[in-house]
């Protein structure tokens, strides 16, 4: 959005610049220039700052915290934005998280996608989720272990609310280009197993991963879908690890 002099504001030439970089990695590894969805992770942004960035075109916004997601769903109720879920999601948040999440990027057990079953089942609709895996190994993260996506993706079949669209992760926090390639590398094999061998099939193809520190390596490695914050919006005022278990740096 420019201001009344006609100058673009910082955060839309933030997401500006953010979708440049997104444009040459996804060009560099031989892919679409349009293939990769932005969600703007909006935690400890107020509304009048996200209305910035919908106003330079931003679409998808993300939250981790469901009391924060409600608020600020509330609060631009008249803007064009699809929210979804992208932390952990408590089985008995379920119900405020529905009110405003059209997705769900967190579905990391099956206590969860009862609870998410149960209500959508009551409302009478349905929603796109993505599984949670832990490729870091880390104990402080949430996801499911690589070796059981398979035995949870049957167990999904069974809910008929939910629709799989692909996976999602949080590489591990860390400098070391190769560690958290390594991350991308294991949720792109798990999702090129799925496609062929889970009952969902063709219809997980999504990979949400990378964040402001690491959206370019993702998308190289095949990102779908990237998670950035801070590289839009700016350094936010608590510590990554009040949002992200087990993140010391920035994300």
């Amino acid at each position: 959005m420019a201001d009344p002099g006609g100058t673009m504001s910082l955060v839309a030439s933030n997401l500006a610049g953010v979708r440049a970089r997104i444009v040459d990695a996804a060009l560099r590894s031989g892919r679409a220039a349009d293939s990769v969805r932005v969600v703007l992770v909006t935690k400890t942004v107020e509304p009048d700052r996200v209305r910035e960035a919908i106003a330079a075109g931003a679409r998808d916004l993300g939250e981790n915290k469901v009391q924060e997601g409600r608020r600020k769903a509330d609060a631009l109720s008249d803007e064009p934005v699809r929210w979804s879920m992208i932390g952990h999601l408590q089985s008995n948040k379920v119900k405020d998280a529905l009110r405003f999440a059209s997705e769900v990027q967190s579905l990391d057990r099956l206590s969860l996608a009862t609870a998410l079953e149960k209500r959508l089942q009551f409302l009478g609709r349905g929603l796109d989720v993505l599984v949670q895996v832990n490729t870091s190994g880390e104990a402080s993260k949430f996801g499911l272990a690589p070796e059981d996506v398979p035995a949870f993706l049957k167990e999904l079949a069974g809910f008929h609310a939910l629709r799989p669209k692909g996976f999602m992760t949080l590489a591990t926090f860390t400098p070391d280009e190769h560690e958290v390639r390594r991350c991308f590398q294991s949720l792109r094999d798990i999702r090129d197993r799925a496609l062929h061998e889970a009952p969902q099939g063709e219809h997980l193809t999504q990979l949400s991963m990378g964040m402001s520190g690491d959206f370019e390596w993702a998308v190289e490695e095949g990102a779908t879908i990237v998670r950035v914050g801070q590289a839009v919006f700016g350094p936010r005022a608590l510590p990554n690890s009040h949002y992200w278990p087990g993140a010391a740096g920035a994300s």
